[in-house]
């Protein structure tokens, strides 16, 4: 079949040539078309459920509300993970499906369970719902607004940022939302408006009104209605009545009840004012009170384009409220995007530039070096086709994958051309009438390499294939590298068996140079320096065999001394610092501790701004309280080392007293949480059902991991005991007075928890209006005990039904896997992953922690992926070296042939081990799959010199020596020109490694060039001399 692709090549060239300007032109056309991103989409299909538990402890929130959700999702098909976090007045549950499971059927499975325990769930709460659908690289950008003049006063302050975020719900958050491919716009600092109706109770005494009058009449008090529709003079006529709130002054003269006929108004009741709700998060933009609005964007979004949408909808607003400052750059991951883009792209052209120098003297002519490269965006633009087609993004890892494979796409046409020349060049020196047709030399020159060149490229692409078995985050990450890598290669190989005999037949039929039997110089050099080192070889076969396995067991024992980890650190350019303090701090001693980080972080030099986050949003998913700050933080490195940076940053946030810092990166942070649920690399998982037990544990835990050499950013997860007081309902006595337990539970709940009654409309706008004491009622330990309480003999204190008391109870309880857990997380720095982790289980060990029955350690984050992977890998790596001897039986046809090719393999592998203990010392799951990438770049040498050796002596009827020097002569242009357009095409990566956007394929490239490198230069010496002690003197 590919003899007649040849021929049909030769035949029809011009179609060929017409055929290939299509591919072009329409490769040109789509790829402005492709969604650009940073990574592939690594969002694992999850449903967040989110529920409102006004005034549940989280005791009760989680007996009540989080455990019954939980356990009807365990049940649900292809669940993975259950996680759930229970606090004051939320329950926030993780459901966590399969890799590959549809998002929206795995909401569907979601809701339909959902239904089944709605009533079974307490009728007080709000009803469950499921979070939007978000990446997990969702939050594209974040919007600082604040004000740019300052307020005369504390007063004018408040007053500003609550119209702040009044203006950033009702008006920026819409027009955000409405910009398509936006998912969820989250608003966080200022302060919500809400109308606030707070009851005086002795006046409420006085009038012997209750609570529940109150209530009714706020209810009642705000109503449009209709009065249906009437006729006249032919006319229809709507009857509409008005009577919904419109300001302060409606409320206030809302009338309760009638004494003595005179009407008892709200405003005889209460103070009625306009306030911020309680608050339970807040934000800053460069220490400075601001609203911070996260703009999260849905799978499959083109990041930049939607960007793009959202600076115009930004740069308007900015337009039309010019006192306030509207600060987009906070933090912006399109920058990190454009920077990353960049930089892979740059690599590639260097790539490519550095290719076509190599093939210029080596070929000796410039349409021989055109005709070979013209390979290179040929098949790119074919892998950039197949991307659009199976709806891949253009990211740093498919444009990798391209960038790992740019020297191997001239592979095929090298060896290809090499011998098209060589053999035409041999046909001009024959006698005139012994000359033959050029199409006809072109054709059997093809034929003669056919077989090694279509083995050689199919064996790299089977070890390509076990990426697409990874599963994870792994999985995620590096299939779509494999995909390019793939295509771009196959397109190679239809390059070099269509367009590369066409374009031959067409440029070489009158070059000048064919008539000259003489190799380019740079050629002649080489096989002036081969020709020594060749006849040693074969004179001393056993001394170089020798050298060849003590290069190999070399390679083996540095190995197990290389440290591992999971996935290379990323260079995001903008850090993520999470600073926590004691839980049951106020949000206002937070803000005090998270303005002083942002000052320390701002006096550095690196620091370009900051942003930061303290407690929750209303929207937010998750349960952290407001001791939680979190700062994103804009950075300039400017070639200052990154470790040291961060080094010196963690010592200075130590001074910040009482806080615990943590510092990774945005992305990094997200990866680790789609890991273990953590954001950070290291998570060891405690489970159990006491917390008391679990936090003792849990303590000696991490004072067992701070002795560990590498540990840093080093803490037990928050979960402790916070001040509470309680109000035990003493049923007798409340029997006493008429009253049912949840008589008392809804009027405690209206007067020192407030309730919303009711909201006021402002246009589009709303408001809600909230009804509870006034603060001197309810703010101390003696007003909660000396609360009236309505019964049907009049009013009483709460004290003389209850007993008011003060304990202590958990500020929140996390579960996995419907188990109580607690983790003590921390980061790595200056060690690999490995090591850390290995020492940390010897630690941990010996306080035998399995001996307290229900309570046992899993090890999470990172290193249980890294661990997973590897195991994963090395069996796909005995699966790729089975595919490899497989094709090379079928391309060499002799078991002794193929053997001997693969024999060499290990060489390549001790070239790949050095590089990697010279650079960083770390083996990756990048580096994992750079070593498989290996094997199959490193059989093409072999395949090449075995298979001319056979058809020297099949054909030209050479002896075993004979063959062996002749062939290994002839084959050295293309095995060096392979080997350096390969290698040299990885180099941008590795010099570059450390540059946004390259850190995942630079190991990979890093190991294929230090296997590549051994791999070639001891290929040429130890396959001759293994070929003349094992191979056989007659192949057919």
């Amino acid at each position: 079949m590919m003899d007649k692709i040849i021929q049909l090549s030769l035949t029809h060239r011009f179609l060929v040539l017409i055929l290939t300007l299509s591919i072009v032109a329409l490769g040109v056309f789509l790829f402005p078309k492709l969604v650009v991103d940073i990574f592939p989409d690594l969002t694992a299909p999850t449903v967040t459920i989110m529920t409102e538990t006004p005034g549940l402890a989280p005791e009760e929130t989680e007996l009540q509300v989080t455990f019954p959700i939980e356990t009807a999702m365990n049940g649900a098909a292809n669940v993975r993970r259950v996680r759930s976090s229970s606090s004051l007045g939320l329950s926030v549950v993780w459901v966590e499906f399969d890799w590959g499971t549809d998002i929206f059927l795995a909401r569907q499975l979601v809701n339909e369970k959902l239904q089944t325990i709605q009533e079974n769930l307490p009728p007080s709460i709000h009803q469950p719902m499921m979070s939007p659908i978000s990446s997990i690289m969702g939050e594209i950008i974040l919007v600082g607004l604040s004000y740019k003049d300052v307020a005369k006063n504390k007063q004018e302050q408040m007053e500003r940022m609550l119209n702040l975020r009044s203006l950033a719900d009702w008006d920026i958050r819409r027009r955000l939302l409405a910009v398509s491919g936006v998912s969820q716009v989250v608003p966080i600092g200022g302060g919500v408006k809400e109308f606030q109706v707070l009851i005086y109770p002795e006046k409420l005494r006085h009038y012997g009104i209750t609570l529940e009058e109150v209530e009714n009449a706020l209810r009642k008090s705000n109503e449009n209605f209709s009065g249906g529709i009437y006729f006249e003079s032919g006319q229809e006529n709507i009857i509409r009545g008005i009577g919904r709130i419109k300001n302060r002054a409606d409320i206030e003269n809302s009338v309760v009840t009638l004494r003595e006929k005179v009407p008892v108004l709200l405003k005889h009741l209460a103070d009625v004012r306009f306030g911020a709700a309680v608050k339970r998060g807040d934000g800053s933009v460069n220490g400075e009170e601001a609203v911070i609005l996260s703009v999260q964007k849905q799978p499959h979004a083109n990041t930049l384009e939607l960007t793009k949408k959202l600076d115009e909808i930004l740069e308007q607003f900015q337009i039309s409220n010019p006192d306030i400052n509207v600060n987009s750059h906070i933090f912006r991951q399109s920058d990190f995007i454009t920077v990353a883009i960049d930089n892979v792209k740059k690599s590639l052209w260097e790539g490519a530039i550095l290719v076509f120098l190599i093939l210029l003297p080596f070929m000796g002519s410039l349409r021989v070096t055109m005709i070979t490269a013209i390979a290179i965006p040929l098949s790119l633009l074919v892998a950039i086709l197949s991307m659009y087609f199976f709806k891949l993004s253009i990211n740093t890892m498919t444009l990798g994958g391209m960038a790992i494979a740019i020297g191997m796409l001239v592979d095929d046409a090298i060896v290809f051309i090499e011998n098209i020349v060589r053999r035409l060049r041999q046909n001009e020196q024959q006698p005139e009438q012994l000359k033959k047709d050029q199409r006809s030399v072109i054709f059997h020159a093809c034929m003669e390499v056919l077989n090694a060149i279509l083995f050689a490229t199919l064996i790299i692409i089977v070890v390509f294939l076990p990426l697409f078995f990874l599963s994870g985050v792994e999985g995620r990450m590096f299939q779509p590298l494999g995909f390019s890598f793939v295509f771009a290669l196959f397109a190679s190989l239809i390059v070099a068996l269509t367009l590369t005999p066409a374009l031959g037949s067409y440029l070489l039929s009158d070059a000048k140079f064919l008539q000259q039997d003489k190799d380019p110089i740079i050629l002649r050099y080489f096989k002036w320096c081969y020709h020594p080192i060749l006849n040693l070889s074969l004179q001393f076969p056993k001394c170089i065999i020798c050298f060849a396995a003590i290069v190999m067991i070399s390679g083996f024992f540095l190995f197990s001394l290389l440290g591992k980890s999971f996935l290379p650190g990323f260079n995001e350019g903008s850090l993520t610092v999470i600073v926590e303090t004691l839980p049951g701090t106020s949000l206002d001693q937070s803000n005090v501790l998270g303005k002083m980080a942002e000052k320390i972080l701002l006096q550095r030099s690196e620091v370009l701004s900051t942003a930061r986050r303290t407690g929750r949003s209303e929207l937010d998913e998750h349960a952290e309280g407001v001791h939680f700050s979190e700062i994103d933080v804009r950075i300039q490195l400017e070639g200052k080392n990154r470790e040291q940076i961060l080094s010196s940053i963690r010592k200075e946030l130590a001074s910040i007293p009482g806080a615990l810092v943590s510092i990774g990166q945005p992305i990094s942070h997200r990866i680790d949480h789609i890991l273990s649920g953590t954001e950070a690399a290291i998570a060891v998982k405690l489970y159990g059902d006491n917390l008391d037990t679990m936090r003792q544990i849990a303590q000696q835990i991490r004072e067992q991991m701070e002795k560990v050499d590498g540990v840093v950013d080093l803490f037990v997860e928050q979960q402790i005991n916070i001040p509470q007081t309680q109000i035990v309902v003493h049923r007798d006595k409340a029997s006493q007075y008429g009253l049912q337990v949840e008589d008392v539970a809804s009027q405690v709940q209206i007067s020192l928890a407030g309730k919303q009654v009711s909201r006021m409309m402002d246009g589009e706008k709303s408001y809600d209006i909230l009804l509870r004491f006034e603060d001197r009622s309810r703010d101390n330990f003696e007003a909660i005990g000396a609360c009236l309480i309505d019964t049907p003999s009049g009013k009483i204190p709460l004290s003389q039904i209850s007993t008011v008391r003060k304990t202590m109870g958990p500020n929140i309880i996390n579960r996995e896997n419907v188990k109580r857990k607690i983790v003590v997380q921390a980061n790595v720095s200056g060690r690999d992953l490995g090591n850390v982790i290995a020492d940390i289980k010897k630690m941990i060990a010996p306080l035998n922690i399995e001996k307290n029955k229900g309570y046992y350690v899993v090890y999470g984050g990172q290193f249980e992926s890294q661990e997973n992977a590897a195991q994963l890998i090395f069996f796909l790596s005995i699966l790729a070296m089975g595919c490899i001897f497989f094709f090379l039986y079928m391309a060499l046809e002799t078991l002794r042939a193929a053997v001997l090719v693969i024999a060499n393999l290990p060489l390549a592998v001790a070239g790949g081990v050095v590089a990697i203990f010279f650079s960083n010392g770390i083996l990756s799951v990048a580096s994992m799959i750079g070593f498989i990438t290996l094997f199959g770049i490193a059989t093409r040498n072999g395949i090449m010199l075995v298979s001319h050796y056979q058809y020297l002596m099949d054909h030209e009827g050479k002896t075993l020596y004979e063959a062996i020097y002749v062939g290994s002569m002839e084959r050295l242009a293309a095995i060096m020109m392979t080997a350096l357009t390969t290698g040299l095409g990885l180099l941008p990566l590795v010099l570059e490694g450390n540059k946004a956007g390259n850190e995942i394929q630079s190991p990979m490239a890093l190991v294929i060039l230090g296997g590549l490198f051994t791999s070639t230069l001891l290929n040429m010496i130890v396959i001759p001399s293994l070929f003349l002690k094992f191979g056989l003197s007659q192949t057919k």
